[in-house]
Order: C-alpha cells, then structure tokens, then sequence
C-alpha cells in the first residue's frame, strides 16, 4: 500500500538519490577546477606538439626522417646527448639521496627551511644559473683565483669548456626533481623498519642499505627517469658551459631551423628525439614497472 504524505510532511529523498546527486556535484566540481589546467595543456604542449609533427611530414615531406637519421653530425650529437644525460642522471641520483634522507627524518621547521631551499631553486632561472657557473668557471673566477692566491695551483685549471662544467651545470638544475621524488618514497618508509633491523645486530650503515635502500628505489627510478628525459632536451646549459665545437641534439636541431633553413629536418629531429624518450620509459616500464617507478604499485607500509 502506498504511503500517504500530509501536506504537513515532506517526502523521503532515498539515500542513494542523495548520494548520486552529490556525487555528480562533486564531479562538476572537479571538472569546473580542472578545466583551466586542460586548456593550458592542450594550448602549450599538445597543440605544439602536433604542430611540430605536422611539419615534419610536411616541409617539404616525409624524406626530412631519412635526412634526419642519415645526418652523421645528427647520428653523433645523438650519442652524445644520451652518454650526457645517463652521466648526470646517475649523478643527481647519487647527489641527492643524502639531501632526500635529511629530509625524510628531519622535524617540521627543518624540513621548511629544506623544502624552501629546493624551492629557491625553481624559483631561479636556468639561465641565470648556468651564466652564474659560468662566472664561477672561467679562469678568471673565484675558484680558479681563490686556488691560484692559495697557492694550490700554479696556473688556472680548465674547468669550463668540458663535460666537468656541463655536469655541474645540469645537476644543480636537474637534481631538486630527484630530491623531491626520493623524499616522497622516503617518507612512506616507517622508521622502525631500519629500527628493527639495528635491533638485529645491523650496523646503522648496513640497516640503511639493506631496508631503507631497497624500499627508495622506486623512487629514485622515478627522479632517474624524470631527470634522464629532461637532459636529453637540454639546450642553454651544454652551450654555454661545454665545447663550442661539440653538438648536441638540441644544439643540431636549432641549426637546421636558423642556420641550415630546414625547419622540417629540424622538426624530424625533435621527433626522433620525442621517440626516444618514449621508447626508453616504455623499455623501463617493460622491465621494472611503470606503476612502481612512479610509487602506485602498492604501498610500502
């Protein structure tokens, strides 16, 4: 029999009607929030992107890939460019765990003024960075200068024209993206895992490398990777540190747009390179996990 409501009484809304509708507002919601950061994705990455496809196949064709790969100048700037990013890839990773551990087990107004530190960083242009190395460098800088009055050595070293600045350079740009990553595994990791393990009758030293080390290293595969694909693009830094006679990949793709006048091997160039990146996270993803690299395999706890 159907219920009778009086003019005094209100009908029952069924929870799940209620729970439906504030789930659609909720997804309104986040849509509404998202919307700005979708246009900006579409508008500044995948619109160029498909423009520089375009016109790779375009301008005037097809052919500018075999040009492209054909190039010596092109083939060795490639192998340069991937020696280079393996190099300060392994060296931010390195460099930066004892940063990411300070980090990890430090109290809240400690890790303030560490996260405000990483975050000077951003705030700083590559640029003004890189001419800053540049300064400190030369021959005429404060290292070779400081070491010359000291005595240390008799005339500057030639610290800058080589990978040594090159690798510098890149890591005090590049390696905040590795210390962010191995803290965000790092602090998942429970303190009492190492604890224990001393407990045991582990050193402190061989407790770390045997618990805490394992349990980073998605983490540190995800800053390696993140770092590793950021390198293979760098321009600025290997200009105006390294050798003006070494070439790398983005260095040959900036000469055929302005010197050479090939805008479409150019672009073919910035495509191979994209491939690469690909292939090379797909690779690690087939062999170690995209979802481990990037922390949602499952939780450490």
């Amino acid at each position: 029999m159907a219920a009778v409501v009086t003019p005094g009484q209100t009908a029952a809304v069924p929870v799940s009607a209620t729970l439906a509708g504030t789930g659609w507002r909720r997804g309104n919601f986040f849509a509404v929030i998202a919307l700005p950061g979708v246009i900006a994705i579409v508008a500044l990455f995948i619109v160029p992107l498909f423009m520089v496809l375009l016109r790779s196949v375009t301008d005037p064709g097809p052919e500018n890939f075999a040009a492209a790969l054909s190039s010596p100048v092109f083939q060795k700037s490639l192998w340069t460019t991937v020696q280079m990013a393996l190099v300060v890839t392994a060296l931010c990773v390195v460099f930066s765990y004892p940063y990411a551990i300070v980090m990890a087990r430090s109290g809240p107004v400690m890790l303030m003024v560490l996260l405000a530190c990483l975050m000077f960083a951003f705030w700083t242009s590559s640029l003004v960075r890189t001419y800053a190395w540049k300064i400190l460098l030369n021959n005429t800088g404060i290292i070779n200068t400081a070491l010359v009055d000291w005595g240390v050595i008799p005339e500057p070293l030639p610290l800058i024209g080589g990978n040594f600045a090159i690798y510098i350079g890149m890591m005090q740009i590049l390696m905040p993206y590795t210390i962010l990553t191995l803290y965000a595994q790092m602090r998942g990791i429970p303190d009492d895992l190492e604890m224990a393990a001393q407990t045991m009758g582990a050193r402190p030293l061989s407790a770390f490398f045997r618990v805490t080390f394992p349990l980073s290293l998605p983490g540190a595969a995800a800053g390696g990777l993140l770092v590793f694909v950021i390198a293979l693009g760098f321009y600025i830094t290997p200009q105006l540190l390294g050798n003006p006679r070494e070439v790398y990949v983005g260095s040959s793709i900036v000469q055929n747009f302005d010197a050479l006048l090939q805008p479409g091997v150019g672009a073919a160039q910035s495509v191979v390179l994209l491939l690469l990146a690909l292939i090379i996270l797909l690779g690690i993803g087939r062999f170690v996990g995209i979802g481990k690299i990037l922390g949602v395999g499952g939780r450490t706890r």
